[in-house]
């Protein structure tokens, strides 16, 4: 009985086994669904998921941007866009490539897409701020504006309280879009919604942040968590605002989010250690404000 319980767990593993496969996401975002048999300094080899008796491929490593293994770890092979060879005139200095992204000149001679900390400045294309959420590969990601404001989520009072429907948690820029519909249908202006409308005229792309967004902007304030006092990481975050001629985060005063509970309240959220990190507030009342951008 044991011996046949240990060979059908044994056939489980090697069914499990076979199914696994990798994931090689090339720089251009190509990806493959692939077995990796072999890797070296210049190249990874790898057979095709679909057909693993069918031919080894050699893909060179500079055209690898990461593989997502089979147990879920990922491994970045590069962090830079292919070589953009540079061939100034003598004396000269080198011309930047057109880039809709911000790119770094290497010492080796190429440009390469800037990679970025939480509390830099990002200043690229019309849009300022300091970074406060990252992506793995930290190209991208959301900047928060160098201004707050004091400013109400709506005018709105009793007997005419009002439900929105901007309720995502995630992504304020979904809320701005729900404020934008409402106030269409219902012959309204963006002077009804205070803090959404200060955050629309920074300019193209900045919006009011949801609650989700907001959190993981004070725990990025804070060092990554909130867990320890790290005063260093904020006075570096507002060392930043100060110098790009901001004004440093308040860490006892909540912020607006762009997410509503109901007729009434909205969620806010500071940027201190102390709990609790979320708190309904009458959407009448004047709480700060920051806009953020993605990038």
């Amino acid at each position: 009985m044991k011996r046949c319980l240990l060979l059908l767990l044994a056939a489980l593993c090697g069914i499990f086994g076979a199914s696994a496969q990798d994931l090689i996401v090339k720089t251009d975002s190509t990806k493959i669904e692939a077995k990796v048999v072999e890797i070296t300094p210049e190249s990874v080899r790898y057979k095709r998921f679909s057909n693993p008796d069918g031919p080894t491929y050699v893909l060179p490593t500079l055209e690898i941007h990461y593989i997502r293994y089979a147990n879920g770890e990922t491994e970045y092979y590069t962090r830079s866009v292919p070589a953009t060879p540079l061939v100034p005139a003598t004396g000269a200095s080198p011309a930047e490539p057109a880039a809709s992204q911000p790119m770094s000149f290497t010492p080796g001679g190429q440009y390469v897409l800037k990679e970025y900390e939480i509390g830099e400045l990002y200043d690229f294309n019309g849009v300022k701020g300091v970074v406060c959420q990252l992506s793995d590969d930290k190209r991208h990601g959301l900047v928060i504006s160098l201004e707050e404001l004091y400013l109400p989520w709506s005018v709105f009072r009793k007997p005419g309280l009002r439900t929105v429907g901007a309720v995502n948690r995630t992504d304020g820029r979904v809320n701005m879009q729900t404020v934008a519909r409402y106030i269409e249908e219902n012959g309204l202006s963006w002077e009804d919604f205070p803090a959404f409308k200060w955050c629309r005229e920074q300019g193209e792309g900045w919006y009011l942040p949801a609650i989700d967004e907001l959190l993981t902007i004070g725990h990025n304030y804070n060092g990554g968590s909130r867990m320890h006092n790290d005063r260093r990481a904020r006075n570096a975050f507002n060392g930043t605002l100060k110098e790009a001629g901001g004004e440093r985060m308040d860490r006892m005063v909540y912020y607006f989010s762009s997410t509503e509970i109901d007729e009434k309240n909205a969620y806010t959220s500071h940027m201190s250690i102390e709990p609790p990190y979320v708190v309904e507030i009458p959407k009448y009342n004047k709480f700060l404000v920051r806009a953020v951008h993605r990038f």
